[in-house]
């Protein structure tokens, strides 16, 4: 009994609802919009709701975005000239690291110069002082020699004389050696 009571409902519903349609115009179902018998009253309520869109707009939303705008171009700019002074102290301090640089080549040259310099003096102080050592030892050695020559001179020369005074006596048996022609000849045939 309930679906018969809804089924009615229903039916009574539907009856209403083409009433309504035919009672409004030609009995032509369609969209209110297109019809002109309406559109001077919905160009009114266009115009209206455009209007206050544009008063919202203009008076709320549009300074809120002009605001955001002006914030983000002053922070925008605001930025840029950060960067553009980073970039001037970059610079800066890149001309300072370039002098310093050069700066301290330099001075690291000149030390290594006055080094070489220092070490090449001492170098030839040091080479002077052996030469004269071995000077004075080569002088020393040449006396030495010269003392040792002149000694085994003299040695030579007296066995010199012993053997030819012994000579003389094995070829002249019984005779007296004369030691002064012996030692005489001698010292001749050596020295000259």
């Amino acid at each position: 009994m309930a679906d018969e009571a809804e089924t009615t409902d229903a039916a009574h519903g539907a009856a209403d609802a083409a009433q309504a349609v035919a009672a409004h115009g030609d009995g032509a179902p369609g969209m209110p919009q297109l019809d002109f018998s309406t559109f001077p009253n919905q160009i009114f309520w266009l115009v209206l709701t455009l209007l206050a869109i544009f008063f919202v707009l203009s008076k709320i939303a549009l300074p809120r975005i002009s605001a955001v705008i002006a914030e983000r171009q002053g922070t925008l700019t605001n930025d840029l000239a950060a960067a553009e002074d980073l970039k001037r102290q970059a610079a800066e301090a890149e001309e300072s690291y370039n002098t310093a640089l050069a700066n301290a080549r330099a001075e690291a040259q000149k030390i290594a110069q006055e080094t070489r310099d220092e070490i090449q003096a001492q170098l030839q102080v040091e080479i002077d002082k052996a030469d004269a050592q071995i000077a004075a030892r080569a002088s020393e050695g040449e006396a030495r020699i010269a003392e040792i020559e002149a000694g085994a001179l003299a040695t030579a020369e007296e066995v010199a004389r012993d053997v030819a005074a012994e000579i003389v006596r094995a070829l002249a048996p019984g005779q007296d050696v004369d030691a002064e022609a012996v030692s005489a000849a001698v010292t001749a045939r050596v020295r000259g």
